[in-house]
């Protein structure tokens, strides 16, 4: 199994950005799928996450209302949208997959993407 994120950069503060996680070596509708970020010198923190069909999403508080977490099952790919970054966005954004999360556990990751965003 393997999950490639990519979409990060160097931003404004307002502009907008959209990750990308394409997975392979696993059928993703089987698949619950999450977005998380770490800053630098902060512990991982979950973002969003998106059930088997993309019928049920949830997101942290700090992001509701400016990302969008979606998935394409057809193209193996899952996707964050986001919208009016803030500075306080800036983190390694790391896409992970699982068949059933336990208590947020995902058992695989991908290799992280940077998303920097200047105030």
């Amino acid at each position: 199994v393997q999950l490639q994120a990519s979409g990060g950069g160097l931003v404004q503060a307002g502009d907008s950005l959209r990750l990308s996680c394409a997975a392979s070596g696993l059928t993703l509708s089987m698949y619950y799928m999450g977005w998380f970020r770490q800053a630098p010198g902060k512990e991982r923190e979950f973002v969003a996450d998106i059930s088997w069909s993309g019928s049920s999403t949830s997101y942290v508080d700090s992001v509701k209302g400016r990302f969008t977490i979606s998935r394409d099952n057809a193209k193996n790919t899952m996707n964050l949208q986001m919208h009016s970054l803030k500075p306080e966005d800036t983190a390694v954004y790391y896409c992970a997959a699982d068949r059933v999360p336990t208590s947020g556990v995902y058992h695989y990751w991908g290799q992280g993407t940077e998303v920097t965003v200047s105030s």
